[in-house]
């Protein structure tokens, strides 16, 4: 509308109407907003949020929490990020977050809470510490992308465990879906609500030109149509891995290693392509990822010092260095971050594909455990059909070097990791 006509209409309109227009139920797209209660012919317990990136679901989720508040329904609120550092950077501090829909509100990083004006109080929890949950009561929950939480199932327990309070305590999850167990138990549970949402719908509240530059890059691949269109992608035709095999044998805890390596793939460039980054460990013959720490827009110090970090943060025995990209200037930068560090360098004879089968057939033996969920490393190896059109799978290479590294040894030789 020209900015004339566009005056004139808002000077138009009663006080009533101008503070519609400034309402989130005025903006919000039907998927963001809470599904009525009489879907599936009875009241929801959990609001699922199904979306791409950028989809809005943050916005949702904050709006719903601030909307509950203010009509008296939630005073007690439980804010589950896949992290504590998710929990309040996305969901309190982020531009979406409730500090930027929630006039008034004080948060306490100190005390992990964010207060309102009149008493209510949301507290901040991790979704790596499931157990952190005992002891909370809570009439209002809302976790953000459940689908990344490192075990998702137990801490949804948890957390379901601690909604009883209220006449109606609800939760909403809000999550980019991947094919996991726990997500599809909750796609197929009565009292679940699910609503959907693609990138494309919130275009017009994203920086201009990104989701075309998205559609360009991933288009109509399998990773395109999970982070973009939200959708529930099933095992690729073709590829190495499948998300059963990596579900089967998927541990919360690691046993003591035998031997530890950190393996990276570095970028091809100097900036801004992702650095795999892999930390793997080997007991008694089975394998167990134990940290996917990679990273994009690392300069080569950058990633070198995240390498080292892991290093000793693991208590590692050797870093493994992909050199085909910089031959021993990969070993220069990771000397410069950290000169003590055992390192050695490993050149790709062979393709990708036929480097990752003999440990994808690892997995199917259910000789590869992940120690947790690596959701993007996961997703790069269940996408992986050695096509050319497939991106580089930096993280899934990380990992294999890591494997190759541990598996090339006959027989660990027992030490003593500590005293």
């Amino acid at each position: 509308m020209p900015p004339p006509q566009r005056k004139a209409l808002l000077q138009s309109l009663s006080d009533d109407e101008a503070r519609a227009l400034d309402g989130w139920r005025f903006w919000a797209r039907e998927a963001q907003l809470p599904p009525p209660q009489s879907q599936s012919g009875s009241d929801w317990k959990i609001w699922l949020f199904l979306g791409g990136r950028g989809a809005g679901k943050t916005r949702s989720g904050a709006e719903w929490i601030a909307e509950e508040v203010a009509l008296g329904r939630m005073a007690r609120i439980g804010l589950i990020g896949a992290t504590m550092r998710d929990s309040r950077a996305v969901m309190v501090e982020g531009e979406s977050g409730l500090l930027g829909v929630v006039e008034g509100a004080v948060f306490e990083p100190s005390n992990n809470r964010l207060l309102w004006p009149g008493g209510a109080v949301a507290t901040l929890l991790s979704a790596e510490e499931p157990d952190s949950f005992r002891g909370h009561q809570f009439d209002g929950l809302w976790g953000d992308e459940f689908a990344k939480w490192r075990d998702p199932q137990a801490a949804l327990d948890m957390a379901l465990m601690a909604l009883r309070l209220g006449e109606k305590p609800r939760m909403l999850l809000t999550t980019t879906p991947r094919n996991i167990a726990a997500l599809k138990d909750l796609l197929a549970a009565p009292d679940v609500a699910v609503t959907r949402s693609a990138t494309a719908d919130n275009e017009a509240n994203l920086a201009d030109g990104f989701y075309d530059f998205m559609q360009a890059r991933y288009g109509a691949s399998t990773l395109g149509r999970q982070e973009l269109d939200g959708e529930l992608i099933a095992d690729t035709d073709g590829a190495l891995w499948q998300r059963g095999w990596i579900e089967a044998a998927r541990v919360r805890d690691a046993p003591e290693m035998e031997r530890i390596v950190v393996a990276v793939d570095p970028p091809a460039s100097a900036t801004g392509d992702e650095c795999g980054i892999v930390v793997a460990g080997r007991c008694e013959g089975a394998f167990y990822i134990l940290a996917d720490l990679s990273a994009g827009g690392l300069t080569p110090a950058g990633w070198a010092a995240r390498v080292m970090q892991a290093f000793g943060d693991f208590e590692a025995d050797a870093i493994i260095a992909e050199a085909n990209q910089g031959g021993e200037m990969v070993r220069s930068v990771l000397q410069q971050a950290g000169a003590d560090a055992p390192i050695k360098l490993v050149h790709a004879s062979r393709g990708k594909l036929a480097r990752a089968a003999p440990f994808a057939a690892l997995y199917e033996a259910g000789r590869v455990h992940h120690a947790g969920r690596f959701a993007e490393l996961e997703d790069q190896m269940c996408h992986y059909d050695g096509s050319k059109t497939a991106r580089s799978p930096d993280r899934m290479d990380a990992a294999v070097w890591a494997l190759a590294a541990l598996s090339d040894l006959k027989r660990a030789a027992p030490r003593i990791r500590k005293i």
